[in-house]
């Protein structure tokens, strides 16, 4: 994920996700939260009945969701889960721990410190600059990596749990792929829908 291949790219590309209803956190997905250990069990599409929640469109939070303590919890427990040693990784979203919601934690390299944070509701408002090819794995597709095109600059509107207000972010290169990577799970893309250069992690 971390070579990178320069190609020119079309500019100004729209990307922004379809509405799809707004409706509370139900009494399943809360008790998934609330009874789910610390580390989250990631859904992957090596088990025959998961790839349907990653495969799905996930749904906004409501401003409720967002005051409540289930969302305080999940967002706490996808923050354990992507940082444990088991998974290491820079990025996780909410489909791929079981609930399709519009909900992603992405490693802010770009930041003192580098933080995760937790982004609601997020859509990619445009995507600029360079096509760049780079090494991308997933924590729902085990043993496989891949070249993956990804656009140079993103802006991220997402929505602040605190104030309930909408806010943009300006990303660049490697976090802007971390972003469209995840908010591609709440779309219901996995990043080897986007190249057929795979290989095996053992190669």
């Amino acid at each position: 994920m971390k070579l990178k291949f320069i190609f020119p790219l079309l500019l100004a590309v729209a990307a922004c996700a379809p509405k799809s209803g707004l409706a509370d956190l139900s009494k399943e997905e809360k008790a998934l939260i609330n009874e789910s250990d610390s580390l989250m069990h990631v859904f992957t599409v090596t088990d025959s009945s998961e790839p349907a929640v990653l495969r799905a469109q996930s749904k906004d939070l409501t401003a409720k969701d967002l005051k409540s303590p289930e969302f305080q919890a999940l967002v706490a427990k996808m923050k354990y889960t992507v940082q444990d040693p088991s998974q290491n990784g820079v990025g996780i979203a909410a489909p791929q721990v079981g609930l399709n919601r519009r909900l992603i934690i992405v490693c802010r390299l770009d930041k003192p410190g580098e933080p995760f944070e937790a982004y609601a509701n997020p859509v990619l408002d445009s995507l600029w600059g360079e096509t760049i090819i780079g090494r991308e794995g997933c924590l729902s597709i085990p043993g496989l990596r891949g070249n993956v095109p990804r656009s140079e600059f993103a802006i991220v509107r997402h929505t602040n749990p605190e104030t309930l207000e909408t806010e943009r972010d300006t990303v660049s290169a490697y976090v802007a792929r971390i972003f469209q990577h995840e908010i591609d799970h709440l779309n219901g893309i996995l990043y080897t829908d986007r190249t057929e250069d795979l290989w095996s992690e053992e190669e």
